[in-house]
């Protein structure tokens, strides 16, 4: 069985990662409703934790996880460390008496609740005094029944964490009705959307950027370059002699590093660091974000053979770049020179190099029968997804 694990960030109020969310579906067919949610919990914390390893995927942070009416009475989170998830109640949980005592018992032992897609009732009130964490789904929830939500919770000690935040308004709206945490893809569009000057402070690094997005560069005028910037210098070198290259011998100096990685590496890496200085206002997890999707399609295109699959790494790092510059990526395109096919996905959503894309995004949030089209219209196999993802994942923590 094929075991899909995506994972969707939580922010605080200062944009920066809490933790994040695991998504679960198993093969080619959804897991909902063609699995229970025992079965699909289970599948997730079985591949979580025992087959994948939670650190790979959590980065370190807390995981939010689904568990069910069953595998609360059951005892299920006791089987993992206290520490390392927040056993989420699911909206369709009972608020009973063996409940009730069920997540007693787990907030005993050290474990956090969270109430998902919570509305209030009387029956959910000994569960609202045992949570940590409120979550609110702005989507389905209406104004005057979220702030009645807030004002019942203000009592107690747990915190708001709103749900399907997808513009800077809605943030800023939930953030000032007291809300500590932050879901949703906020921070991937831009805040302000209109063509304007990329900042000064910001402008070498574009430059940058469009020097080895060129077909043909000067290795010597790069390494010059590197040399200049303290920071990149510092980044290449803490790169090459991080784990993810396991190097018996240190790498320990910029022309080194650049007969190491090659034309190729160096570009991507040149690239990678340049588009985090971009987007160094904004959440950590957007260049994050951007770094995964680039290695995710790499790989894919690798592995369908695809002509260039560099473009398919740039596709993937520039594919929140107007969030980064608060621009629109029409504007951004037409300064840099990518080919064709990147720009039309990036700019009109359109063609073959597009469906690449959408996959990863629908991967993402987790929007299954989307994503099964997709990678059956561009031959994708399933079964080397995770795969993918994990490694993408891991090379992402890598620049961190």
């Amino acid at each position: 069985m094929d075991v899909f694990v995506a994972r969707q960030p939580i922010f605080n109020r200062h944009k920066k990662i809490y933790a994040y969310e695991l998504l679960f579906r198993t093969g080619m067919n959804n897991a909902f409703p063609n699995f229970d949610g025992d079965t699909a919990t289970s599948s997730l914390l079985s591949s979580s934790f025992f087959t994948v390893g939670i650190e790979q995927i959590s980065g370190g942070k807390v995981v939010f996880i689904n568990f069910t009416e069953e595998l609360l009475l059951q005892g299920t989170p006791t089987m993992f460390p206290p520490g390392n998830i927040m056993v989420e109640v699911l909206e369709n949980v009972n608020p009973g008496d063996n409940v009730i005592a069920a997540c007693e018992e787990l907030v005993a032992k050290g474990y956090d609740l969270a109430l998902d897609d919570f509305v209030f009732t009387e029956a959910w009130r000994p569960l609202v005094n045992l949570a940590k964490i409120i979550k609110i789904d702005f989507r389905l929830t209406g104004l005057q029944e979220i702030e009645e939500i807030v004002a019942i919770a203000k009592p107690y000690h747990c915190r708001l964490l709103a749900e399907k935040i997808e513009t800077y308004e809605e943030f800023l709206q939930a953030k000032s009705m007291g809300f500590s945490y932050f879901q949703g893809y906020f921070f991937s569009k831009p805040e302000v959307l209109k063509n304007k000057d990329i900042p000064s402070s910001q402008l070498s690094y574009f430059q940058l950027i469009t020097e080895v997005s060129k077909a043909e560069f000067s290795v010597s005028s790069l390494e010059r370059l590197i040399n200049q910037d303290v920071s990149v210098s510092f980044k290449l070198l803490k790169y090459l002699n991080s784990a993810y290259f396991s190097r018996l011998q240190p790498i320990s100096s910029i022309r080194q590093a650049i007969a190491f990685l090659g034309e190729r590496g160096v570009r991507q890496f040149v690239s990678l660091i340049a588009a985090s200085k971009l987007s160094e206002s904004k959440p950590t997890e957007l260049i994050r974000i951007s770094i995964i999707r680039a290695r995710f399609l790499e790989q894919v295109a690798i592995d369908l053979k695809e002509e260039n699959s560099s473009d398919f790494f740039m596709l993937g790092l520039f594919s929140l770049l107007d969030a980064m510059l608060d621009n629109s990526m029409e504007h951004l395109m037409a300064q840099l020179p990518l080919t064709e096919s990147v720009k039309n996905a990036l700019t009109k959503r359109q063609g073959r190099m597009f469906l690449f894309l959408l996959a990863i995004e629908q991967y993402e949030v987790g929007g299954w029968d989307n994503f099964d089209q997709t990678t059956i219209a561009i031959g994708l196999d399933q079964g080397k997804v995770t795969g993918f993802y994990l490694d993408a994942v891991g090379w992402a923590d890598s620049f961190q």
